[in-house]
């Protein structure tokens, strides 16, 4: 199941692990993106910690934790090739954390109440 954040970040829990990624809203928002500034694997942040940046032509805006965790995996392409977020943030996410606490998934957005927004 997925989660949404006010400020337009999306987390998917697998498992132990949970992805996050920016909204197809955010994308589309933001304009065509240019950079990508990501944590490190280890980095360890606390809900609404901000944990990267990004710009665009348009605008330039933080990143910000959905819940707290420690970074397992970056998605380095993005780093490269910071414009596929615009092809498809979903498939295209930021980072990949563990070691998080379930509970805190009950202060995120559903997918209904995101689109309420």
């Amino acid at each position: 199941m997925k989660y949404y954040t006010k400020t337009e970040e999306w987390i998917e829990v697998k498992g132990n692990k949970a992805i996050v990624g920016l909204t197809k809203h955010a994308v589309s928002e933001l304009g065509d993106i240019v950079y990508v500034e990501l944590p490190s694997v280890g980095d360890k942040f606390a809900k609404d910690e901000t944990f990267g940046a990004i710009e665009s032509v348009k605008a330039a805006s933080d990143l910000y934790m959905p819940i707290g965790g420690v970074v397992s995996k970056v998605n380095d392409l993005l780093e490269a090739e910071p414009e596929k977020l615009n092809e498809d943030p979903k498939v295209n996410y930021l980072i990949e954390i563990e070691d998080f606490d379930p509970e805190e998934l009950k202060t995120l957005l559903t997918k209904e109440a995101y689109q309420g927004l």
